[in-house]
């Protein structure tokens, strides 16, 4: 949860409408798309939140709007491989929270990161995001793994990362500009091989014992 999806652009950056490495992404309650304009309220309302802030590495706070109109304006594009998402509800288009990954030096790995408005707190909605940025990184990248990382106090986000297959790889520390100092974190990681192993799991059909 504490992927810094926040950071300035850069040179090499692409528009994001002309990169087809980051589909809209739907699930059976959820759209993923790129963060528009008119998320902006729904955006600075959610975030402007220390239980939310507290939780994402470079997130201020207070968090203005301001803050949400320059986000969204860094996100319309992002360097290749990194997508950024605004996760919005299927059945009414409300914002509700942002996901999307970063790559690594090690071309061979991606991080998953996102974050909710706590209205929208234990639904479920988080697992759902992740899962189908998880799966879209593994069908349309050549990555062998992903990583995520939360606070060692955020009991739900790591349920989310669990039960999506990650495994614990140690715990660090890393800075928190809503905070102003370092906090602990704990690092996970998926690799290709166990995605699989899930994914074919779960396709298989149910039998009775």
């Amino acid at each position: 949860m504490l992927m810094d999806l926040d950071d300035d652009c850069r040179d090499d950056l692409l528009p994001d409408d002309t990169r087809p490495d980051c589909p809209v992404l739907l699930t059976e309650r959820l759209v993923l798309r790129r963060p528009h304009a008119e998320d902006a309220d729904a955006l600075a309302n959610l975030a402007n939140n220390m239980r939310v802030a507290s939780m994402v590495s470079r997130m201020p706070h207070p968090y203005t709007a301001q803050d949400a109109s320059d986000f969204i304006r860094r996100a319309k594009t992002g360097g290749i491989g990194k997508c950024v998402y605004a996760i919005t509800l299927a059945d009414n288009g409300a914002f509700v929270g942002c996901a999307g990954i970063e790559p690594h030096d090690d071309t061979d790995t991606v991080e998953l990161g996102y974050w909710i408005g706590e209205p929208y707190w234990n639904r479920g909605i988080a697992t759902e995001a992740a899962h189908a940025v998880i799966d879209m990184v593994f069908r349309t990248r050549t990555v062998e793994a992903i990583e995520a990382r939360c606070r060692v106090t955020n009991h739900a986000s790591r349920r989310v990362i669990q039960k999506s297959g990650f495994q614990h790889q140690g715990n660090g520390m890393v800075p928190s500009m809503a905070l102003g100092g370092a906090l602990p974190v704990e690092w996970y990681r998926l690799d290709r091989k166990t995605w699989l192993s899930l994914k074919s799991w779960s396709a298989a059909p149910h039998r009775r014992a």
